[in-house]
């Protein structure tokens, strides 16, 4: 059995997305009224791209070229604005994801802030999640960030080891890591997390843990452990490094011990991959129908049963191809990429986004909302539930339909297997169509 089919981040995924027609953000505006959505701005901007990376950004953009890109996301945000005032949209949170959005200059940084404030109404307290990586974390940007009142600040460090770094064609050295780490904690965000991978070719056991250690020693909030993942595009797929790949067994070994050994240094596993530091058990917030509204090329808004973004590319010519596009817009309301989910898919949605991070999915809520038995439709819980994977746990009076420690460690092999006959086919569409490698290899810069 291989542990490691898919990231079941959300559902459907974007691969699932086709053309869209008539449909306008007017028409759903609605579906964001009054307080407690969610906004995201994606910055599609970075140094290099990674070896395992499957995310939309493109490399090698001058000054000029992300000032363009900032004007065509100015440009969409008033056109938002507009929409929103009708029906009095106030935000609860804003991140802020790429990419590498701290690849922006000081001035830009100021401007994409000023931008946010100037077009979106924000609740009083309000968070702000900016991503970043060791290379552009320095002093003055961080500035900015503390002045705008960042909560949580999440840096992508993957290893402290030099040979591991490479391996996975990141350009940061594990000196440069612990640099921007210090200089994370010099400005006390009130939330600090820090990203690590493991099934590197060459990794062992050892050295994770040793990175794992180094790190605690900044003592950040949070912790993710994502194991490397080589899909969709990204240059680590090449035969040569295939050959390297260190086997299922050994990952999960890896997962195990690392697991095990944050828990031990007083963190929470609240899923797979997170690990937050404290005790006491993960509160409940329910995530099946959150309302989230996307700026830039390459994020994605989830309204009720509309999800939609730009097209999704990793490739470098299909991301370029992707980013003009999206600066050439005129009317940015108008949504050409997406899905409409039926009921089914609705009930696949939510049974993914609480079963695989705790407490786990609210037995009594999925009734509510659906009017049926969660076990009961889902013949896949009760076969969990039978091999030691998943059991009913009750919290303050709530019954819950929890993965265990060991269907905790296998959510990647579990998720995935909830995926509905249609969503899967149009998934393999794309991958036949689009699944290539990319061109891209380390020190090769993609121009604008």
């Amino acid at each position: 059995m291989n542990p490691y089919i898919q990231y079941m981040y959300s559902y459907p995924h974007k691969t699932a997305y086709r053309t869209l027609e008539g449909v306008f953000l007017q028409d759903y505006a609605h579906r964001l009224s009054g307080k407690g959505h969610g906004l995201y701005l994606h910055v599609p901007f970075c140094q290099t791209k990674c070896g395992y990376c499957n995310l939309f950004s493109v490399t090698g953009a001058k000054e000029s070229e992300m000032d363009r890109y900032l004007d065509a996301v100015e440009r969409q945000a008033g056109q938002y604005r507009e929409i929103l005032s009708a029906v009095g949209t106030e935000f609860s949170e804003v991140a802020v994801g790429g990419g590498t959005p701290l690849l922006l200059t000081e001035k830009q940084l100021d401007r994409m802030l000023a931008v946010l404030e100037r077009d979106f109404r924000f609740q009083k307290e309000r968070g702000l999640c900016v991503e970043t990586a060791p290379n552009q974390t320095v002093p003055e940007k961080l500035k900015r960030l503390k002045r705008a009142g960042a909560t949580r600040v999440s840096m992508g460090i993957q290893s402290f080891w030099d040979i591991e770094l490479k391996a996975l064609g990141r350009q940061h050295s594990a000196l440069r890591a612990k640099e921007a780490l210090a200089h994370l904690k010099e400005f006390a965000f009130p939330c600090i997390n820090v990203d690590f991978i493991y099934g590197i070719p060459g990794q062992t056991t050892k050295s994770l843990l040793a990175s794992l250690r180094q790190a605690l020693s900044f003592a950040p909030d949070e912790i993710f452990l994502y194991p490397l993942y080589m899909k969709h595009g990204a240059w680590l797929t090449r035969d040569a490094a295939k050959r390297q790949r260190i086997e299922p067994e050994t990952v999960y070994g890896q997962y195990q011990e690392a697991s095990a050994f944050l828990q031990g240094e007083g963190y929470r596993q609240d899923s797979m991959r997170r690990f937050v530091k404290g005790d006491g058990s993960r509160p409940f917030s329910e995530c099946g129908f959150g309302t989230s509204l996307a700026l830039g090329c390459g994020g994605r808004s989830y309204l009720g049963n509309l999800h939609f973004c730009t097209p999704y590319a990793v490739n470098g010519a299909d991301c370029l191809e992707q980013l003009k596009r999206f600066e050439k817009t005129e009317d940015y309301s108008r949504i050409t990429h997406g899905v409409l989910l039926s009921e089914e898919e609705l009930k696949r949605r939510y049974v993914i986004r609480h079963l695989l991070i705790r407490p786990g999915l609210p037995l009594g809520r999925y009734r509510e909302h659906f009017g049926t038995d969660a076990r009961e439709e889902f013949g896949l819980l009760q076969s969990w539930e039978e091999q030691g994977y998943a059991r009913v746990v009750c919290i303050e009076e709530t019954e819950y339909f929890a993965l265990t420690k060991a269907g905790l460690g296998l959510s990647d092999y579990l998720g995935p297997q909830l995926i509905s006959g249609e969503v899967r086919r149009k998934m393999k569409e794309w991958e036949a169509r689009y699944g290539r490698q990319d061109d891209t290899v380390p020190g090769e810069l993609k121009k604008l």
